[in-house]
């Protein structure tokens, strides 16, 4: 590609994406619905996959109603066959497969000694297994259809400052380090992979518990940029990533928080920032 040929165009008109965990409550925008709709606008045909039917339809229809195109598909992305169903289910109904963004994950707040094992192995599983499932399968599928495709998957600025979250911040670290070894392992077949680390955004998965204005406030001060991050801002990234303006970058993470862990921790800021099941 020359300077001539970088254009507006992104690459990502008439490809096909899979986004693991593209769902979210209402109309909320999480990671996951952020970058599908986000994706569809600029033209990509999205399989839209959640455990729960009823978010992954509600994406989907959102899409729709912006006049893209988008189908759902529920998963339990921890099973292998569930996954390998998924890749197969983006085939036929779109022939072809470009793009895969791991969304799917969970947490859990305790150090090594306070853990429970069944949590720990809980933690791991869901936050690992999908990326290892899908990939497996999304991979041979993208070298086949389209000869290329990028995959993007999403840690946590918990894996670069660790902050009482002991099983989740393994688990993203392992993203990180899953994501470098499937970049070098699969350059040579032309797809790329990346790493998304997002910071303390507001999504329906974060306030879902509960949370105060005074919290969510403190959340947004913990940012030099005193700017509140959203599904969107991951949305974005994700999509930049996944485009042909990242064409020349793979084996990365960027992480998206709006400065945080660049700054010295504050606890009481992040109390609230966590995924839940």
């Amino acid at each position: 590609m020359s300077t001539s040929d970088y254009k507006d165009d992104p690459g990502l008109a008439g490809k096909v994406a899979i986004v693991a965990g593209g769902g979210a409550a209402g109309d909320g925008i999480g990671n996951g619905r952020g970058a599908a709709l986000l994706l569809a606008r600029a033209g990509t045909k999205v399989l839209i996959v959640d455990r729960d039917r009823k978010l992954a339809e509600r994406t989907v229809e959102m899409i729709t109603a912006e006049g893209g195109t988008a189908a759902w598909h529920s998963a339990d992305l921890t099973e292998e066959k569930q996954c390998k169903d998924t890749v197969t289910s983006a085939l036929d109904r779109f022939g072809r497969l470009d793009f895969l963004d791991n969304n799917v994950g969970i947490s859990s707040r305790a150090s090594v000694v306070e853990e429970d094992p069944d949590t720990w192995h809980r933690v791991i599983q869901v936050n690992l297994d999908p990326i290892f499932f899908l990939s497996k399968y999304a991979i041979p599928a993208m070298i086949k259809t389209a000869k290329r495709g990028a995959i993007v998957n999403i840690s946590s600025i918990s894996a670069i400052r660790p902050r009482r979250l002991t099983a989740y911040t393994t688990a993203k670290g392992a993203i990180i380090a899953l994501t470098r070894a499937m970049a070098v392992d699969h350059a040579p077949e032309g797809i790329r992979v990346n790493c998304v680390a997002p910071g303390p955004v507001y999504t329906p998965m974060v306030y879902a518990g509960g949370m105060t204005d005074n919290a969510r406030d403190q959340r947004r001060r913990a940012s030099p940029l005193g700017v509140e991050g959203t599904g969107w801002d991951i949305g974005g990234a994700v999509r930049f990533l996944l485009s042909d303006h990242a064409r020349y970058i793979t084996g990365q993470t960027l992480v998206v928080d709006g400065g945080v862990s660049i700054m010295s921790p504050n606890r009481e800021s992040e109390e609230h920032d966590r995924p839940k099941a």
